[in-house]
């Protein structure tokens, strides 16, 4: 008798061993919840549609739903921004493109992916530069955002065509320096010893001609801060 009843409790709690495992599989899927890819829909698909749809990379509706339009668009801003050109918005390509994937779309989450974008940004742009001079830079893609002449978000100030070399030639892509991330905190929060300048070019390397058209502000590191 006392092994019968040995016999049901291991059965019980195989059962129960089951259920939880069964469960845990279940829900695992959760962890991906940041993916969006051909059959997606909602206000993510939707916010990465409008900004694809803005820098010139996806010609279809805005209407939230992940088709085949907007799965060339993604591959389409996938190659052309070092990333893996598979059609999918994984953590990666959210955060290049500015768009957070999770279930929150607060201020927190948004103050978040800026403030990744501009450390990338003053990274690539300004590696070597002296601490104020990247402080300068991040403030310029700030003053940008402030502009009538450019987009009025960093993500759209960022990836606007032609605008930045750094987002073309790969640099983009590389690992953030710690300067730089501190930088974008700094320029985030409304440092701006740039002096108000929308415009920045290191004269060694620039080929723009236009550029020195633009009035000189002030000269840090190797570049010119102009206006």
């Amino acid at each position: 008798m006392r092994d019968k009843s040995k016999l049901v409790y291991g059965i019980v709690l195989l059962f129960i061993l089951n259920i939880v495992i069964i469960g845990l599989f279940q829900t695992a899927p959760a962890a991906e919840a940041a993916t969006y890819r051909r059959g997606s829909s909602g206000a993510v698909v939707r916010k990465v549609q409008q900004r694809l749809k803005d820098w010139g990379y996806y010609k279809g509706a805005v209407d939230g739903i992940y088709g085949s339009k907007t799965v060339a668009a993604v591959k389409y801003f996938q190659k052309k921004h070092g990333l893996s050109a598979d059609g999918i918005c994984g953590p990666r390509t959210l955060s290049a493109i500015g768009v957070s994937g999770g279930s929150s779309s607060g201020v927190s989450g948004s103050r978040n992916n800026d403030l990744y974008l501009l450390a990338r940004i003053i990274s690539a742009e300004s590696r070597g530069e002296p601490y104020i001079g990247q402080i300068a830079v991040g403030a310029v893609i700030m003053n940008r955002v402030q502009h009538p002449s450019f987009p009025n978000t960093i993500s759209g100030v960022i990836y606007q065509p032609g605008a930045f070399t750094a987002v073309t030639d790969g640099q983009f892509n590389k690992p953030v320096t710690p300067a730089a991330r501190r930088a974008a905190q700094e320029a985030l929060n409304g440092y701006d010893p740039s002096g108000g300048a929308i415009y920045y070019y290191n004269p060694a390397k620039t080929t723009s001609k236009w550029i020195y058209s633009r009035p000189v502000i002030k000269k840090i590191g190797t570049h010119i801060f102009a206006r």
